[in-house]
């Protein structure tokens, strides 16, 4: 990148993710777990991005959710490449991709889908529902390249 290029914020960073909450929806307790926005699209590859914000203090009880999450996905057929990121102390993430919508609606109704559904567990970590963005899979590279 070139002087020329590069461009000195002006503004705070926001979180990150595709919608960043608003700061009122942080103080609402209890909150409903999870909120999912999208559509399911035409048929062909699918994907879930879950933006999710830790309380203050409940980091390691997220992290810990997030590897109960990847012991139900390893039993998924359907799901496929899947990742859980961590943006800041608080701040993290899910990526995950299905074939179809046949492949990403029985993760729904399967384990994971479980854990978004324990309202009482997700408002003890959560600081605001847990945003599952439904997304279309344009396209992709499935394996690491070994060199």
């Amino acid at each position: 990148m070139t002087d020329e290029t590069r461009s000195v914020p002006t503004t705070t960073p926001t979180a990150p993710g595709p919608t960043p909450e608003t700061a009122q929806s942080h103080g609402e307790h209890p909150h409903r777990g999870v909120r999912v926005s999208g559509q399911d699209g035409e048929e062909g590859p699918k994907a879930f991005y879950i933006h999710i914000e830790a309380l203050p203090g409940k980091e390691d009880q997220v992290i810990r959710m997030l590897e109960d999450i990847l012991g139900c996905v390893r039993e998924e057929p359907a799901t496929g490449p899947w990742y859980a990121v961590r943006y800041s102390k608080t701040t993290f993430g899910i990526f995950e991709v299905f074939p179809d919508l046949a492949g990403r609606r029985a993760h729904v109704e399967g384990g994971g889908g479980d854990i978004f559904r324990d309202v009482e567990r997700m408002n003890a970590i959560l600081a605001y529902p847990a945003h599952v963005h439904r997304l279309d899979v344009l396209m992709g590279k499935e394996v690491f390249a070994r060199g």
